[in-house]
């Protein structure tokens, strides 16, 4: 993954690398064409800012599309283990995990598609208890919510491309 580039780089890329660098942020082609298409960014908050009304502006379809790339819980070989660690909760009991796969399925079930939180450095109860809460929403809701999860994820990731104000020297 493309990281700590600062802004200048990015906005120096050529079109295809920049394109590859969004993508690994956001898993949307589209989405990253037409952030490079903005460019340049006169601010890490600018490109943050253009991200979230892209990501807004985008079909139903492309959304789902876009989840495609994101494991939900328990449901892929290894997700349960790999999400796990981005959320800091692999000393949590066999318990939890199992009810935590549970509600990850009824989720699936329910909404047809899989469950997606940016929970980093949360423990497996404080998913487990979003998990429960967000099948009290009905579709519209929730179909909210996953594009709020989604921006707050490509933040983070868009964060860590571009690294602090000027970047890395190693870009």
């Amino acid at each position: 993954m493309h990281q700590g580039m600062g802004l200048d780089a990015f906005n120096a890329l050529p079109e295809r690398r920049a394109v590859h660098a969004l993508y690994e942020c956001c898993n949307s082609v589209i989405l990253a064409h037409d952030l490079v298409a903005g460019r340049p960014y006169d601010s890490h908050d600018a490109l943050f800012r253009h991200a979230d009304e892209l990501l807004f502006s985008m079909s139903d379809q492309a959304i789902d599309q876009i989840m495609v790339a994101y494991p939900d819980i328990g449901r892929r070989p290894r997700s349960l283990r790999s999400h796990a660690e981005q959320c800091a909760i692999w000393d949590e009991d066999a318990e939890v995990m199992a009810c935590l796969q549970r509600a990850s399925q009824r989720y699936l079930e329910q909404f047809g598609f899989g469950f997606v939180m940016c929970c980093a450095g949360l423990s497996a109860r404080e998913v487990l208890a979003t998990v429960t809460d967000r099948l009290y929403h009905d579709r519209e809701t929730e179909l909210k919510v996953v594009r709020n999860e989604l921006a707050r994820i490509n933040r983070t990731r868009l964060e860590r491309m571009l690294g602090p104000e000027g970047g890395y020297l190693n870009w």
